[in-house]
Protein backbone atom coordinates (compact mmCIF):
# COMPACT_ATOMS: atom_id res chain seq x y z
CA UNK A 1 0.00 0.00 0.00
CA UNK A 2 0.83 2.46 0.62
CA UNK A 3 2.94 2.38 0.99
CA UNK A 4 4.29 3.45 -1.38
CA UNK A 5 5.57 5.83 1.16
CA UNK A 6 9.25 5.51 1.89
CA UNK A 7 10.85 8.05 -0.42
CA UNK A 8 12.75 11.14 0.57
CA UNK A 9 11.66 14.48 -0.76
CA UNK A 10 13.55 16.23 -3.52
CA UNK A 11 14.42 19.70 -2.38
CA UNK A 12 13.72 22.38 -4.95
CA UNK A 13 14.00 26.15 -4.88
CA UNK A 14 10.66 27.73 -4.22
CA UNK A 15 9.30 31.07 -5.28
CA UNK A 16 7.01 31.25 -2.27
CA UNK A 17 7.85 33.81 0.44
CA UNK A 18 9.40 32.38 3.57
CA UNK A 19 6.90 32.82 6.43
CA UNK A 20 8.04 34.35 9.72
CA UNK A 21 7.44 31.07 11.54
CA UNK A 22 10.01 29.39 9.33
CA UNK A 23 12.56 32.14 9.87
CA UNK A 24 12.05 31.57 13.58
CA UNK A 25 13.50 28.08 13.14
CA UNK A 26 10.30 26.02 12.94
CA UNK A 27 9.71 23.50 10.10
CA UNK A 28 12.31 23.68 7.35
CA UNK A 29 12.21 24.40 3.66
CA UNK A 30 15.79 23.70 2.63
CA UNK A 31 18.15 20.85 3.30
CA UNK A 32 20.70 23.11 4.94
CA UNK A 33 18.21 24.07 7.64
CA UNK A 34 17.39 20.50 8.65
CA UNK A 35 19.08 18.76 11.61
CA UNK A 36 20.43 15.78 9.69
CA UNK A 37 21.27 17.60 6.48
CA UNK A 38 24.93 16.65 6.65
CA UNK A 39 24.01 12.95 6.32
CA UNK A 40 21.52 13.40 3.50
CA UNK A 41 22.45 13.18 -0.18
CA UNK A 42 22.90 16.53 -1.92
CA UNK A 43 19.56 17.91 -3.05
CA UNK A 44 17.53 15.75 -0.70
CA UNK A 45 16.24 16.54 2.76
CA UNK A 46 16.87 13.87 5.41
CA UNK A 47 14.58 10.91 5.75
CA UNK A 48 11.94 11.27 8.43
CA UNK A 49 12.61 7.99 10.18
CA UNK A 50 9.61 8.39 12.46
CA UNK A 51 7.37 7.86 9.41
CA UNK A 52 8.96 4.46 8.83
CA UNK A 53 8.13 3.48 12.39
CA UNK A 54 4.58 4.75 12.04
CA UNK A 55 4.13 2.85 8.79
CA UNK A 56 5.24 -0.41 10.38
CA UNK A 57 2.96 0.25 13.35
CA UNK A 58 0.04 0.82 10.98
CA UNK A 59 0.85 -2.39 9.11
CA UNK A 60 0.99 -4.40 12.32
CA UNK A 61 -2.39 -2.95 13.33
CA UNK A 62 -3.88 -4.28 10.09
CA UNK A 63 -2.13 -7.63 10.54
CA UNK A 64 -3.60 -7.87 14.04
CA UNK A 65 -7.05 -7.00 12.74
CA UNK A 66 -7.06 -9.71 10.09
CA UNK A 67 -5.29 -12.48 12.00
CA UNK A 68 -6.40 -11.87 15.60
CA UNK A 69 -9.49 -9.72 15.13
CA UNK A 70 -10.49 -12.37 12.53
CA UNK A 71 -13.72 -11.07 10.97
CA UNK A 72 -13.71 -14.06 8.63
CA UNK A 73 -13.89 -16.62 11.45
CA UNK A 74 -10.92 -18.83 10.60
CA UNK A 75 -10.07 -19.53 14.25
CA UNK A 76 -12.00 -22.40 15.84
CA UNK A 77 -14.05 -22.09 17.91
CA UNK A 78 -13.35 -18.33 17.72
CA UNK A 79 -10.58 -15.75 17.94
CA UNK A 80 -12.29 -14.23 20.97
CA UNK A 81 -11.98 -17.55 22.78
CA UNK A 82 -8.37 -17.99 21.72
CA UNK A 83 -7.09 -14.50 22.50
CA UNK A 84 -9.54 -12.88 24.93
CA UNK A 85 -8.73 -9.17 25.52
CA UNK A 86 -6.19 -9.09 22.67
CA UNK A 87 -8.99 -9.94 20.26
CA UNK A 88 -11.04 -7.00 21.58
CA UNK A 89 -8.12 -4.65 20.96
CA UNK A 90 -7.22 -6.15 17.57
CA UNK A 91 -10.74 -5.44 16.30
CA UNK A 92 -9.71 -1.79 16.00
CA UNK A 93 -6.67 -2.63 13.89
CA UNK A 94 -8.50 -1.79 10.67
CA UNK A 95 -7.82 1.85 11.54
CA UNK A 96 -4.20 1.31 10.58
CA UNK A 97 -5.41 1.99 7.03
CA UNK A 98 -6.49 5.50 8.04
CA UNK A 99 -3.02 6.16 9.42
CA UNK A 100 -1.52 4.85 6.17
CA UNK A 101 -3.58 7.36 4.21
CA UNK A 102 -2.49 10.34 6.34
CA UNK A 103 1.16 9.29 6.00
CA UNK A 104 0.65 8.80 2.26
CA UNK A 105 -0.64 12.36 1.81
CA UNK A 106 2.41 13.67 3.69
CA UNK A 107 5.03 11.55 1.94
CA UNK A 108 3.68 11.66 -1.61
CA UNK A 109 3.58 15.45 -1.46
CA UNK A 110 7.11 15.42 -0.06
CA UNK A 111 8.50 13.00 -2.64
CA UNK A 112 6.79 14.72 -5.60
CA UNK A 113 8.07 18.20 -4.76
CA UNK A 114 10.41 19.40 -7.50
CA UNK A 115 9.72 16.41 -9.73
CA UNK A 116 8.27 16.30 -13.20
CA UNK A 117 5.19 14.25 -14.01
CA UNK A 118 7.41 11.62 -15.65
CA UNK A 119 9.60 11.33 -12.57
CA UNK A 120 6.49 11.09 -10.38
CA UNK A 121 5.09 8.33 -12.60
CA UNK A 122 8.34 6.35 -12.51
CA UNK A 123 8.66 6.68 -8.74
CA UNK A 124 5.14 5.34 -8.17
CA UNK A 125 5.45 2.44 -10.60
CA UNK A 126 8.80 1.19 -9.31
CA UNK A 127 7.62 1.54 -5.72
CA UNK A 128 4.28 -0.20 -6.11
CA UNK A 129 4.52 -2.93 -8.70
CA UNK A 130 7.52 -5.26 -8.09
CA UNK A 131 6.48 -6.40 -4.62
CA UNK A 132 2.83 -6.37 -5.66
CA UNK A 133 3.35 -8.65 -8.65
CA UNK A 134 5.20 -11.10 -6.45
CA UNK A 135 2.44 -10.93 -3.83
CA UNK A 136 -0.23 -11.65 -6.47
CA UNK A 137 1.67 -14.76 -7.52
CA UNK A 138 1.99 -15.83 -3.89
CA UNK A 139 -1.73 -15.26 -3.30
CA UNK A 140 -2.52 -17.27 -6.42
CA UNK A 141 -0.40 -20.18 -5.20
CA UNK A 142 -1.99 -20.08 -1.75
CA UNK A 143 -5.53 -19.99 -3.16
CA UNK A 144 -4.74 -22.95 -5.40
CA UNK A 145 -3.25 -24.93 -2.50
CA UNK A 146 -5.88 -23.86 0.04
CA UNK A 147 -8.98 -22.93 -2.00
CA UNK A 148 -11.22 -22.01 0.98
CA UNK A 149 -14.25 -21.98 -1.34
CA UNK A 150 -12.66 -19.59 -3.85
CA UNK A 151 -13.29 -20.34 -7.52
CA UNK A 152 -10.05 -18.96 -8.92
CA UNK A 153 -9.99 -18.04 -12.61
CA UNK A 154 -7.12 -17.03 -14.86
CA UNK A 155 -9.00 -13.80 -15.52
CA UNK A 156 -8.85 -12.97 -11.82
CA UNK A 157 -5.08 -13.42 -11.70
CA UNK A 158 -4.43 -11.41 -14.86
CA UNK A 159 -6.74 -8.64 -13.74
CA UNK A 160 -5.06 -8.40 -10.35
CA UNK A 161 -1.63 -8.12 -11.96
CA UNK A 162 -2.72 -4.76 -13.38
CA UNK A 163 -3.56 -3.42 -9.88
CA UNK A 164 -6.67 -2.01 -11.57
CA UNK A 165 -8.92 -4.97 -10.89
CA UNK A 166 -11.57 -2.89 -9.16
CA UNK A 167 -11.87 -0.65 -12.22
CA UNK A 168 -12.11 -3.78 -14.38
CA UNK A 169 -14.87 -5.30 -12.25
CA UNK A 170 -12.63 -8.14 -11.06
CA UNK A 171 -12.46 -9.21 -7.43
CA UNK A 172 -9.31 -8.76 -5.37
CA UNK A 173 -7.30 -11.95 -4.86
CA UNK A 174 -6.44 -10.58 -1.41
CA UNK A 175 -9.05 -8.38 0.27
CA UNK A 176 -6.31 -6.04 1.51
CA UNK A 177 -5.75 -4.86 -2.06
CA UNK A 178 -8.77 -2.52 -1.95
CA UNK A 179 -6.60 0.15 -0.35
CA UNK A 180 -4.33 0.15 -3.39
CA UNK A 181 -7.28 1.29 -5.49
CA UNK A 182 -7.78 4.23 -3.13
CA UNK A 183 -4.06 5.02 -3.27
CA UNK A 184 -4.11 4.83 -7.06
CA UNK A 185 -7.01 7.30 -7.15
CA UNK A 186 -5.03 9.69 -4.97
CA UNK A 187 -1.98 9.43 -7.23
CA UNK A 188 -4.04 10.17 -10.34
CA UNK A 189 -5.66 13.22 -8.74
CA UNK A 190 -2.37 14.49 -7.37
CA UNK A 191 -0.67 13.99 -10.74
CA UNK A 192 -2.85 16.81 -12.08
CA UNK A 193 -0.97 19.41 -10.03
CA UNK A 194 2.37 17.63 -10.38
CA UNK A 195 2.02 18.32 -14.11
CA UNK A 196 2.20 22.06 -13.44
CA UNK A 197 4.87 21.76 -10.77
CA UNK A 198 4.10 21.80 -7.07
CA UNK A 199 3.86 25.16 -5.36
CA UNK A 200 2.55 26.14 -1.95
CA UNK A 201 -0.39 27.99 -3.48
CA UNK A 202 -1.23 25.22 -5.93
CA UNK A 203 -1.18 22.46 -3.30
CA UNK A 204 -3.36 24.47 -0.92
CA UNK A 205 -5.83 25.03 -3.78
CA UNK A 206 -5.76 21.29 -4.52
CA UNK A 207 -6.64 20.51 -0.88
CA UNK A 208 -9.53 22.98 -0.97
CA UNK A 209 -10.94 21.74 -4.28
CA UNK A 210 -10.65 18.07 -3.30
CA UNK A 211 -12.36 18.73 0.04
CA UNK A 212 -15.29 20.48 -1.63
CA UNK A 213 -15.58 17.78 -4.30
CA UNK A 214 -15.54 15.04 -1.65
CA UNK A 215 -18.45 16.70 0.15
CA UNK A 216 -20.55 17.59 -2.89
CA UNK A 217 -20.10 14.68 -5.31
CA UNK A 218 -21.66 11.97 -3.04
CA UNK A 219 -24.84 14.08 -2.86
CA UNK A 220 -25.52 13.30 -6.51
CA UNK A 221 -25.83 9.61 -5.63
CA UNK A 222 -23.44 8.38 -8.31
CA UNK A 223 -21.11 5.81 -6.75
CA UNK A 224 -18.72 5.96 -9.68
CA UNK A 225 -18.04 9.67 -9.27
CA UNK A 226 -17.87 9.22 -5.51
CA UNK A 227 -15.11 6.65 -6.01
CA UNK A 228 -13.31 8.95 -8.46
CA UNK A 229 -12.84 11.58 -5.74
CA UNK A 230 -12.23 8.93 -3.04
CA UNK A 231 -14.82 10.75 -0.95
CA UNK A 232 -14.75 8.33 1.96
CA UNK A 233 -11.01 8.68 2.55
CA UNK A 234 -9.96 12.00 0.98
CA UNK A 235 -9.87 13.81 4.33
CA UNK A 236 -6.95 11.65 5.50
CA UNK A 237 -4.85 12.33 2.40
CA UNK A 238 -5.69 16.04 2.52
CA UNK A 239 -4.68 16.26 6.17
CA UNK A 240 -1.38 14.56 5.33
CA UNK A 241 -0.72 17.01 2.49
CA UNK A 242 -1.46 20.03 4.69
CA UNK A 243 0.77 18.64 7.41
CA UNK A 244 3.62 18.30 4.94
CA UNK A 245 3.14 21.94 3.94
CA UNK A 246 3.31 22.76 7.64
CA UNK A 247 6.57 20.82 7.91
CA UNK A 248 8.08 22.45 4.82
CA UNK A 249 6.86 26.05 5.12
CA UNK A 250 5.94 26.45 8.77
CA UNK A 251 2.58 26.41 10.57
CA UNK A 252 -0.13 28.98 9.98
CA UNK A 253 -3.85 29.29 10.57
CA UNK A 254 -4.78 28.30 7.01
CA UNK A 255 -2.89 25.00 7.14
CA UNK A 256 -4.16 24.14 10.61
CA UNK A 257 -7.69 24.94 9.38
CA UNK A 258 -7.30 22.43 6.55
CA UNK A 259 -6.07 19.81 9.00
CA UNK A 260 -8.82 20.61 11.51
CA UNK A 261 -11.56 20.47 8.87
CA UNK A 262 -10.19 17.17 7.58
CA UNK A 263 -10.24 15.79 11.13
CA UNK A 264 -13.85 16.91 11.63
CA UNK A 265 -14.91 15.32 8.35
CA UNK A 266 -13.12 12.09 9.26
CA UNK A 267 -14.74 11.96 12.71
CA UNK A 268 -18.25 12.60 11.39
CA UNK A 269 -17.83 9.71 8.95
CA UNK A 270 -16.58 7.29 11.60
CA UNK A 271 -19.92 6.20 13.16
CA UNK A 272 -20.99 4.33 10.03
CA UNK A 273 -17.54 2.78 9.70
CA UNK A 274 -17.51 1.72 13.36
CA UNK A 275 -20.95 0.18 12.94
CA UNK A 276 -19.86 -1.72 9.83
CA UNK A 277 -16.83 -3.08 11.69
CA UNK A 278 -18.85 -3.89 14.81
CA UNK A 279 -16.77 -1.71 17.15
CA UNK A 280 -17.55 1.23 19.42
CA UNK A 281 -17.45 4.76 18.04
CA UNK A 282 -15.65 6.45 20.96
CA UNK A 283 -12.47 4.32 20.89
CA UNK A 284 -12.47 4.59 17.10
CA UNK A 285 -12.63 8.39 17.27
CA UNK A 286 -9.93 8.50 19.95
CA UNK A 287 -7.57 6.38 17.86
CA UNK A 288 -8.09 8.44 14.70
CA UNK A 289 -7.64 11.66 16.69
CA UNK A 290 -4.40 10.22 18.03
CA UNK A 291 -3.21 9.64 14.47
CA UNK A 292 -3.84 13.29 13.59
CA UNK A 293 -2.03 14.48 16.72
CA UNK A 294 1.01 12.27 16.11
CA UNK A 295 1.25 13.42 12.49
CA UNK A 296 0.91 17.04 13.63
CA UNK A 297 3.88 16.42 15.92
CA UNK A 298 5.80 15.05 12.91
CA UNK A 299 4.93 18.21 10.96
CA UNK A 300 6.28 20.33 13.80
CA UNK A 301 9.49 18.28 13.72
CA UNK A 302 9.02 17.04 17.28
CA UNK A 303 10.39 13.61 16.32
CA UNK A 304 13.73 14.80 14.97
CA UNK A 305 15.36 12.78 17.76
CA UNK A 306 14.28 9.52 16.06
CA UNK A 307 17.49 8.62 14.21
CA UNK A 308 17.86 4.87 14.66
CA UNK A 309 18.78 3.48 11.25
CA UNK A 310 17.05 0.19 11.96
CA UNK A 311 13.72 2.04 11.80
CA UNK A 312 14.26 2.55 8.07
CA UNK A 313 14.77 -1.19 7.65
CA UNK A 314 11.64 -1.86 9.68
CA UNK A 315 9.70 0.58 7.52
CA UNK A 316 10.89 -1.21 4.37
CA UNK A 317 9.03 -4.32 5.55
CA UNK A 318 5.71 -2.50 5.63
CA UNK A 319 4.56 -2.83 2.04
CA UNK A 320 5.50 -6.51 1.47
CA UNK A 321 4.05 -7.38 4.88
CA UNK A 322 0.79 -5.65 4.05
CA UNK A 323 0.56 -7.41 0.68
CA UNK A 324 1.06 -10.99 1.88
CA UNK A 325 -0.22 -11.14 5.46
CA UNK A 326 -3.91 -11.83 4.94
CA UNK A 327 -4.07 -14.57 2.33
CA UNK A 328 -0.93 -16.33 3.59
CA UNK A 329 -1.70 -15.78 7.27
CA UNK A 330 -5.25 -17.08 7.16
CA UNK A 331 -4.19 -20.16 5.17
CA UNK A 332 -1.47 -20.97 7.71
CA UNK A 333 -3.87 -20.54 10.63
CA UNK A 334 -6.43 -22.78 8.96
CA UNK A 335 -3.87 -25.54 8.42
CA UNK A 336 -1.88 -25.38 11.67
CA UNK A 337 -4.26 -24.30 14.44
CA UNK A 338 -5.09 -27.90 15.25
CA UNK A 339 -1.40 -28.62 15.91
CA UNK A 340 -0.20 -25.52 17.82
CA UNK A 341 -1.55 -23.38 20.62
CA UNK A 342 -3.12 -20.10 19.37
CA UNK A 343 -0.50 -17.90 21.08
CA UNK A 344 2.44 -19.92 19.78
CA UNK A 345 0.96 -20.04 16.30
CA UNK A 346 0.24 -16.31 16.03
CA UNK A 347 3.67 -15.38 17.42
CA UNK A 348 5.49 -17.69 15.01
CA UNK A 349 3.26 -16.61 12.15
CA UNK A 350 3.82 -12.86 12.58
CA UNK A 351 7.57 -13.40 12.99
CA UNK A 352 7.63 -15.51 9.83
CA UNK A 353 5.64 -12.92 7.91
CA UNK A 354 8.13 -10.22 8.93
CA UNK A 355 11.04 -12.38 7.76
CA UNK A 356 9.23 -13.11 4.50
CA UNK A 357 8.57 -9.39 4.04
CA UNK A 358 12.28 -8.64 4.46
CA UNK A 359 13.21 -11.34 1.95
CA UNK A 360 10.72 -9.94 -0.58
CA UNK A 361 12.10 -6.45 -0.05
CA UNK A 362 15.72 -7.53 -0.29
CA UNK A 363 15.60 -10.04 -3.15
CA UNK A 364 12.52 -9.02 -5.17
CA UNK A 365 11.56 -5.42 -4.55
CA UNK A 366 14.96 -3.72 -4.49
CA UNK A 367 16.59 -5.36 -7.54
CA UNK A 368 13.41 -5.23 -9.62
CA UNK A 369 12.80 -1.58 -8.70
CA UNK A 370 16.34 -0.60 -9.70
CA UNK A 371 15.99 -2.32 -13.06
CA UNK A 372 12.54 -0.88 -13.74
CA UNK A 373 13.67 2.62 -12.79
CA UNK A 374 16.54 2.51 -15.27
CA UNK A 375 14.34 1.15 -18.05
CA UNK A 376 11.45 3.54 -17.47
CA UNK A 377 13.75 6.54 -17.14
CA UNK A 378 15.40 5.65 -20.45
CA UNK A 379 11.96 5.19 -22.03
CA UNK A 380 10.80 8.62 -20.85
CA UNK A 381 14.03 10.21 -22.03
CA UNK A 382 13.47 8.72 -25.46
CA UNK A 383 9.85 9.92 -25.39
CA UNK A 384 11.00 13.48 -24.69
CA UNK A 385 13.75 13.57 -27.31
CA UNK A 386 12.44 11.45 -30.21
CA UNK A 387 10.52 13.34 -32.90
Amino acid sequence: MTQAMDERAVAAPTTEPTPPSQRAGLPRQTVAETPAAESAPVGRPPRLLVLDGLRLGAALMVVGYHLVGDKIGVWQPSAATAFGPLHSVAKYGFLGVQLFFVISGFVICMSAWGRSLGDFFVSRVVRLYPAYWFAVLVATGVLVAVPRGVDLKVRDVLGNLTMMQEFLGIRHLDLSYWTLTVEMTFYILFAVIVTRGLTYRGVVAFCAIWTVASLIVPKFGNQGFTNVVAAGYSSYFIAGIALYLTYRFGPNLLLWSIVGLSWLIAITRLPSLAQARDVSFVPTAVIVTGFFLVMAAVALNLFSWVRWRWVATAGALTYPLYLIHQTVGLAVIERLQAHLSPWLLITALVASLLVAAWLIHRFVERPASRWMKRQLSDSLRQLRTTR
